[in-house]
Formats: C-alpha cells, structure tokens, sequence
C-alpha cells in the first residue's frame, strides 16, 4: 500500500494504532461451536506486523464493540495493553486512551470498518478502513488498505506507517 501524500503526512506523527476487531483483524465472520465457544480467525502476517511495528515504537491498541476470548487471548499474545472489549460506544474509550499516555488525537491511526467506528475515525490523524467496509466509513478515510479485513489489512497499514516515517531501513535490519 503506498500512501497518498495527504495520508503519509498523517502517518508521519503516528505513535498509536488503534484497531477493530470484526472486519479489521478478522474478515469479519463470528463462528460459535455447538458448545458456544466462539472462535475467530487472525491472519498470521498482521500478527507479525503488529511485533515489528511494536519493536519500532509504535504502539496498538484496539477498540471492540464485541467481548471474546479469542481476541483477548490473541491480544495477549500479541503484547497489546490496550484492549478495550465490550465498547459500542468506542469514542470514551479513545478519550481514555489519549489521556492516560498523554497522547494528542492526531498522533492515533484507527482502522475500523463499520458506523459504530465513525467517531473515532473522525477524530483520528489517520483514520484508515479495509475495501469492504461501509460506504459511510469509507466516505471519511484518509486510506483504504487493499487487503480484506482479516486478510493482511492490518500489516498492511502498519508497513505503510513505517515506511511514511522512515523506519523501514530499521525494520529491514531486523531480518539481516
């Protein structure tokens, strides 16, 4: 994904990325067992960007209107402290979140997908959405990834972000 020039600008003062769950991190499906587990599905290269984009600073959170114990086990895995589950109503957990790290609006990316994210993305530096969202959603974002919610959207927003800032030498040497 290269960035348009207005969109790197943004990505330029990054230093969070706020992510949904359905849509974003997953393509979107809820499957529950006959038992009532559910289980979602997490593509294995956002998980992979998210480290890397970690290990250069940049931290993730994420912001869902759903409870599961596949996300908060796949968020612990993936070393992220923010995770608000349960939030409908995803702009107070975003004011919080900006309050507690001292964090100005425009230094957040948000990556959502449906109505209930409007509010954040149109708060965000960096308000980001995957080709299959809503059309109101798409209507606001500064960029549209070209991977499916669940299918490499995340690591490809995260790169995009990197590279904006320059870091893509730093992340290259992780992998001599």
């Amino acid at each position: 994904m290269e960035l348009e020039a207005s969109a790197a600008d943004r990505a330029r003062k990054i230093r969070l990325v706020l992510l949904d769950v359905d849509g974003v991190m997953t393509d979107g499906s809820i499957l529950f067992l006959g038992d009532g587990t559910e289980v979602k599905a997490f593509h294995a290269r956002d998980g992979v960007g998210i480290k890397v984009a970690q290990r250069c600073g940049i931290e993730i959170g994420v912001i869902t209107g759903r409870r599961s114990e596949a996300v908060g086990r796949r968020c612990a895995e993936l070393g992220i402290q923010e995770l608000h589950q349960g939030d409908w109503q995803k702009l107070p957990a975003f004011e919080g979140i900006l309050g507690r790290r001292g964090l100005d609006p425009q230094e957040v990316c948000f990556v959502g997908d449906d109505l209930v994210d409007l509010p954040v993305l149109r708060r965000v530096g960096l308000a980001v959405t995957v080709p299959e969202a809503h059309p109101e959603v798409i209507a606001v974002a500064h960029a549209v990834t070209t991977c499916a919610g669940g299918r490499g959207a995340v690591r490809e927003i995260l790169d995009a972000i990197l590279r904006a800032q320059g870091k893509w030498p730093e992340v290259m040497a992780l992998y001599p």
